[in-house]
C-alpha cells in the first residue's frame, strides 16, 4: 500500500484503456432487464475518452443476466451450465444492440468480439485476436468484448469477466484497466463494518492484500473483490495499472476524473517491457535469414517484409518466437512470427502485393510485424 493519489492521474496518462463493467451495473436491481441509462452513461464516458485521443476497449458482462427473462428464467433460479449457455445466447444479441445504440448517440460504432481462453493463451490465436482488436480501434470502432459463454465449458473458461478484462489489457498492450464495480475499491475489512478503511493505492498484490479481498461472492455477476484483485495482479504483470471503482450512479469515468474514490493497483513495469518478455521468454523455434536491406529496415524499427528474407530455418507455428539473422548469420532481433514456417518459405523474396496470390489469403504485410520485434543486444544501432 502507498500514499493516496488521484485516480485522474492514470486516466490522464493512459494511451489505451480497457473498461470492464459487471452485470449488476447494467441491469435493474430486480433482474427484470437492462438499465439503458447505465449503458448511456458509460457510453458518454467512452466518447469523452475517445475525444481525448485514447483507445478504448470495453469488456461487458450482462449476457446471461439479460438473457434470463427473455427465456423465462427467473433471477433467483439456479441455472445449469446448459441454461447459462442458452441465456448467454439469448442475451448477447440484446447486449451488443444496447451498446451499439448507446455508443451511436456519440457517433461511435460498437464491434462485438467473443473470446475464449485459447485466444489469449495460444500464440497464433493471440496474434489473431490482437490484430483484429487493434484494427477495430484504428478504424474508430469500440470493441465490446465478452467471453464466448454459449460454447464455453466449466473446464475451459476465464471464469469471470474480471480475469477476461485483464487478459484483454495484456493482449492489446493497455496502460490502464478500469474495473467498475458496486464498491469504490478495496477496504481493510468488509466496508459495511464500522471503521472500515478504504485502501487507495496498492503497490503490489501480496497474499495479505489478496486475503483482504475475501472469497468470490454470488449475485448478478460471477466474481467479487477477490476476482478484481486477481485481475489487477494479472494486469500489473503486463505493465498495466488498474483502477477499481464504482460503476453507478452517474458517469463513473467522469467522476474519477473529478477526484472520485477508487483503489489503484500500480503496474509492474510497462506494456513494452511485458511485450519484450513475452517474445524473448520463449525458446526460438526457428530463424528467418535477412538480406542487408531487410536487416537495416528491422534495425530502424520497421516490419520484416518477405522481399527481404533469403531463407527460413526450423519449424515454427504462427506466433512462435523466431530469430532474425543478418547477412552474416548474426542474430539482430527476435520476433513473433506472423506466418508459420511453411508459409514463410513460400513467401521468400516476394513483394507484399504477391502474398495473397501465393497463399490464397493474407494475414499481414510482414512476416514479422514491427510491434512484435525485439532487438537483440548485438543488433542494436549504436
Amino acid at each position: 500500500m502507498s500514499e493516496a493519489r488521484s485516480p485522474a492521474e492514470p486516466i490522464s496518462a493512459a494511451r489505451r484503456v480497457v473498461i470492464k463493467i459487471g452485470s449488476a451495473q447494467l441491469i435493474h436491481a430486480d433482474g427484470s432487464g437492462p438499465n439503458t441509462g447505465r449503458f448511456e452513461a458509460l457510453a458518454a464516458d467512452i466518447a469523452d475518452l475517445r475525444t481525448q485521443g485514447r483507445d478504448v476497449t470495453l469488456v461487458s458482462s450482462g449476457a446471461v443476466a439479460i438473457g434470463r427473462p427473455r427465456l423465462g428464467l427467473k433471477p433467483a433460479d439456479t441455472l445449469s451450465l446448459e441454461q447459462k449457455q442458452a441465456a448467454a445466447a439469448a442475451g448477447q444479441a440484446r447486449l451488443i444492440q444496447l451498446w451499439d445504440q448507446a455508443l451511436a448517440l456519440h457517433g461511435l460504432t460498437a464491434a462485438q468480439a467473443l473470446l475464449s481462453p485459447g485466444d489469449t493463451e495460444q500464440r497464433g490465436r493471440w496474434l489473431n485476436a490482437r490484430n483484429t482488436l487493434s484494427t477495430l480501434m484504428a478504424l474508430g470502432a469500440v470493441p465490446v468484448i465478452n467471453e464466448n459463454d454459449t460454447v464455453a465449458t466449466q473446464e475451459l473458461r476465464f471464469g469471470d469477466n474480471d480475469r477476461l478484462a485483464a487478459r484483454v489489457a495484456q493482449l492489446i498492450g493497455a496502460d490502464l484497466l478500469i474495473i467498475l464495480s458496486d464498491v469504490d475499491g478495496l477496504y481493510d475489512r468488509d466496508p459495511a463494518q464500522p471503521g472500515a478503511r478504504h485502501i487507495p493505492v496498492i503497490e503490489t498484490v501480496t497474499p495479505d492484500i489478496a486475503a483482504l479481498a475475501g472469497p468470490a461472492r454470488a449475485g448478478a455477476g460471477t466474481g467479487g473483490m477477490a476476482t478484481k484483485i486477481e485481475a489487477a495482479r494479472i494486469a500489473a504483470a503486463a505493465g498495466c495499472a488498474t483502477l477499481i471503482a464504482k460503476g453507478a450512479p452517474g458517469r463513473p469515468i467522469k467522476a474519477l476524473l473529478a477526484g472520485g474514490r477508487a483503489t489503484q493497483v500500480l503496474a509492474s513495469g510497462t506494456p513494452e517491457r511485458a511485450r519484450r518478455a513475452w517474445i524473448t521468454g520463449a525458446e526460438a523455434a526457428g530463424a528467418l535469414h535477412l538480406d542487408a536491406g531487410a536487416a537495416a529496415a528491422v534495425k530502424s524499427g520497421k516490419s520484416l517484409l518477405p522481399a527481404g528474407v533469403t531463407a527460413v530455418s526450423g519449424r515454427f507455428a504462427r506466433g512462435e518466437t523466431v530469430r532474425l539473422l543478418g547477412p552474416d548469420g548474426e542474430e539482430i532481433a527476435r520476433g513473433a512470427a506472423g506466418y508459420d514456417d511453411a508459409e514463410a518459405r513460400t513467401l521468400i523474396g516476394l513483394n507484399t502485393a504477391d502474398i495473397e496470390t501465393a497463399l490464397g489469403y493474407r494475414r499481414g504485410a510482414g512476416l514479422v510485424h514491427a510491434g512484435d520485434i525485439v532487438m537483440s543486444e548485438t543488433g542494436r544501432t549504436p
